[in-house]
């Protein structure tokens, strides 16, 4: 009798595991194990002949952290994905309250904001050539309208890189903190005015302070996704608005140098890594779980 009991106990101690299964093999094969290669290549030489030593060498990773071409561009890349966080921010919030404080027609508006992910992240970013370029709309209509003689060069540079993420990342920020607005329960406000406060002060006391956890999961999501694209600055930046991203793609696809490649990898991915970790520590992934859900 007790050794059936304890069978049935080791039995039910599996099945959570049983279940899990599947995940934590997804998570193992597809995350874990490619990352463990990423760490053993970036401990590798690329020789002069092209070929990579195997062995455990630290110059990939001297030359990431100390080379100050690295840094630099591991710093303006921080730069732009903060610019555009902030951007991300100031036109989201006022985007998301309108729509959780809608009437009737929030569903069409959700959709709405979600129709660009319809799209390919790609053509939407080359739809701002056909925009700003020098025979695009706009410098069309400035034309047309005698405003300028000549077209305006307006693309290739770092506001229009920061212009681009901007589009991409915003309905990102739009979706967490209106996920944050949508649970604070409306009475609140109405509370606060009965109290004498006015509709700015119940906002900015009642309804702002509750939902910064959105904001701030919104804000984490958009300074990732910004700092690690490659996309934005290939097509609408210039020669010195490369972003680190770019770099771990020349190294690995131009000069097929894998193990440097890796190392600039890993670099990025620990930034981000500790400003995830941050985040976490503070306020946790429970908000930023809801908002991609």
């Amino acid at each position: 009798m007790k050794g059936r009991r304890m069978s049935v106990e080791a039995r039910e101690a599996r099945q959570p595991w049983i279940l899990l299964s599947p995940a934590l093999g997804a998570v193992l094969f597809l995350l874990i194990i490619p990352l463990m290669f990423i760490v053993v290549y970036s401990f590798w030489l690329r020789s002069a002949m092209g070929a990579d030593q195997v062995g455990f060498y630290l110059d990939n990773w001297q030359k990431a952290l100390s080379d100050r071409f690295y840094r630099d561009i591991l710093l303006n890349t921080l730069k732009i994905a903060a610019i555009t966080t902030l951007i991300c921010g100031l036109m989201g919030y006022p985007a998301a309250y309108f729509i959780a404080r809608s009437k009737g027609n929030k569903m069409i508006l959700l959709l709405l904001l979600m129709l660009p992910f319809w799209i390919s992240y790609i053509i939407r970013t080359m739809s701002w050539i056909n925009i700003l370029g020098t025979s695009g709309a706009l410098n069309t209509l400035l034309m047309t309208l005698g405003i300028i003689s000549e077209p305006m060069q307006m693309l290739y540079n770092e506001a229009t890189v920061i212009l681009g993420l901007v589009h991409f990342l915003l309905p990102f920020m739009v979706l967490n903190v209106y996920v944050s607005l949508e649970g604070i329960d409306t009475n609140l406000e109405d509370a606060a005015t009965s109290l004498g406060a006015t509709r700015w002060e119940a906002f900015t006391q009642v309804t702002l302070p509750l939902s910064l956890p959105g904001l701030a999961a919104g804000g984490l999501l958009c300074f990732v996704l910004g700092a690690g694209t490659y996309i934005t600055p290939v097509i609408l930046g210039g020669p010195t608005d490369a972003m680190f991203a770019n770099l771990v793609f020349e190294a690995i696809i131009t000069q097929l140098n894998w193990p440097l490649g890796s190392a600039l990898s890993l670099l990025l991915l620990a930034v981000l890594g500790v400003l995830v970790g941050i985040y976490n520590r503070y306020l946790g992934m429970a908000q930023l779980a809801k908002g991609l859900g």
